[in-house]
């Protein structure tokens, strides 16, 4: 299953802010996931396997890596938490990194909000405005990001343009 996104990631000091500003907004919380991503060695684009208590997918996107607004195509594969395909993946590609987190995660219509701590790096908050069967539209994601961004107060200095896989290579 493919589908288009716009995504905005920024590092977050004001996590407590951000999760009260949602449930003012009746965001629908869909739970705290702890999630494992392992990304392993593409020519191309980023592949990982997530393992959570909630979301469990093969993952693999194509991005631009640039601060603000940026849109990703996005391949899903709903994986299986007891088969060997992490074996396989690991045999055949061989791992990059591993991206342990825990994830709170909420909705509001198409877009999907993260609040994350990731080890080793710290707290961050996700926005993403999902086009599932491209009805929306790219300016009308890129408007919802920059109204939920405007609304956090996330400032350009907190912007990340790079994954959180190559954050942590870069350490």
């Amino acid at each position: 299953m493919g589908h288009t996104n716009i995504e905005i990631k920024a590092r977050c000091s004001h996590l407590e802010y951000i999760r009260e500003l949602l449930e003012f907004r009746n965001a629908r919380f869909q739970g705290l996931d702890h999630q494992i991503d392992t990304y392993f060695r593409v020519n191309h684009g980023r592949l990982k396997l997530r393992e959570g208590t909630i979301e469990n997918y093969l993952i693999h996107y194509r991005r631009e890596d640039k601060e603000g607004p940026k849109q990703s195509q996005v391949i899903l594969f709903k994986s299986d938490p007891n088969s060997s395909l992490k074996e396989i993946l690991t045999t055949a590609l061989g791992v990059l990194v591993i991206v342990d987190k825990k994830r709170e995660i909420y909705w509001i219509d198409n877009v999907k909000f993260h609040l994350d701590t990731v080890q080793d790096l710290g707290n961050f908050v996700e926005i993403e405005a999902i086009d599932y069967n491209g009805t929306i539209g790219k300016d009308n994601l890129l408007q919802q990001c920059q109204q939920y961004s405007d609304l956090f107060n996330i400032s350009q200095m907190d912007l990340v343009s790079r994954s959180y896989s190559d954050l942590l290579i870069g350490k």
